[in-house]
């Protein structure tokens, strides 16, 4: 019996509309800038017409990256509510798979913008096997007194009562065909910009190492500490960090060289330098394992994965020579490919928008057994 997850972020799933550039330059539309506006009304028009006639491109292509991936449970990260993600399931989604995700899950968590982690889910696999839902959990609430420290740079608050989560942890128990699955969704703190001379990844990194242990804490207590290898379960979504990345020199003119560069530190390490969980993107060769295109300029450019799904070592034992899959369709082409690696994209997918998201989705098949 198999089972088709896959994450996906999907890049601002959202039901509002932004206007904060109106006061905030560094929160305004580039294109916005081109055009003397006079007054906030004016302002406020232009943005509901540009993120209107931009929208529908964009979640035509999610849609289609979501297709691609055909998965029996997509976990989304940066979706705004409920309502956000039912219209997009009907209005494009349906329309691009026919056979929709019946059951939906989101949980409102900590975030200041308000995007939340949602999990898709058929009624079925695509061997007919029936996916239950038994039991959802957030764990939005823990806070950094409940967190038992074991390394790693943690910065503690000064308010110990501090979520730990920007986000949450959704915990979700299934039964797929009878058998247990227990999946926990995630996305964890960005990077955001660099200050006092250190980068954003940088100056991150202890709030990111602080949910990350908070995740392994929780599957610990779930499962006993020293039992979880036996167990079957997933980490699935955006961790925004990474344990290598490919760095890229040179332009379109004269070409370009890619060079694989292992990284130092990692939230990931948290969690997989024992064995805790097994990173399967490993499996794929290191020069093709990226999800993300990342560039500040021509001076600054790499491809990293940020997305991913962790599977228990029982897991990855039963499953050793299944790989995992990268959906690149939907990636603008702004984004530099290494050799061998080009794709097809979507229609009308843009230098640099319209695209599907930032993000690829990652997608496995899963042998439960």
């Amino acid at each position: 019996m198999s089972l088709r997850l896959a994450t996906f972020n999907v890049e601002n799933l959202m039901t509002r509309f932004d206007f904060t550039g109106f006061r905030n330059q560094l929160r305004q539309d580039r294109v916005l800038r081109l055009y003397a506006v006079q007054g906030e009304e004016q302002y406020k028009r232009l943005e509901e017409a540009r993120m209107i006639s931009s929208t529908d491109d964009t979640r035509q292509m999610s849609a289609l990256a979501i297709a691609d991936a055909d998965a029996d449970i997509l976990c989304l990260q940066e979706v705004d509510d409920m309502a956000a993600l039912n219209a997009f399931e009907y209005g494009y989604l349906y329309r691009m798979v026919g056979n929709g995700y019946r059951q939906k899950y989101l949980v409102e968590g900590n975030d200041s913008r308000g995007i939340d982690v949602a999990v898709l889910m058929r009624e079925e696999t695509r061997d007919g096997e029936r996916i239950e839902l038994v039991d959802i959990k957030s764990h939005a609430g823990m806070s950094y007194r409940e967190l038992r420290t074991s390394g790693g740079r943690i910065a503690m608050p000064a308010n110990p009562d501090e979520k730990i989560f920007k986000r949450d942890c959704l915990e979700m128990d299934l039964r797929i065909g009878g058998e247990a699955l227990t999946l926990y969704v995630v996305h964890l703190k960005s990077m955001g910009p660099g200050r006092d001379g250190a980068d954003g990844r940088e100056v991150t990194m202890p709030t990111r190492m602080a949910e990350a242990q908070a995740v392994r804490q929780i599957i610990e207590k779930r499962f006993g500490v020293g039992n979880t290898a036996r167990k079957r379960f997933a980490i699935c979504g955006d961790f925004n960090d990474y344990q290598e990345r490919i760095v890229i020199e040179g332009d379109r003119r004269s070409g370009y060289r890619f060079t694989p560069s292992g990284e130092a530190e990692s939230c990931l390490d948290v969690l997989t330098h024992d064995g805790f969980v097994e990173n399967p993107m490993r499996r794929r060769d290191v020069m093709d394992r990226w999800t993300l295109y990342h560039a500040r300029g021509p001076a600054e450019q790499h491809l990293c994965q940020l997305d991913y799904i962790l599977l228990s070592p029982h897991l990855a034992q039963t499953n050793a020579s299944r790989i995992p899959e990268i959906i690149r369709g939907g990636q603008p082409f702004r984004t530099v490919f290494p050799p061998g690696q080009a794709v097809e994209r979507y229609p009308r997918v843009g230098w640099d928008r319209p695209k599907a998201s930032d993000h690829c989705p990652v997608v496995m098949t899963l042998d439960l057994v």
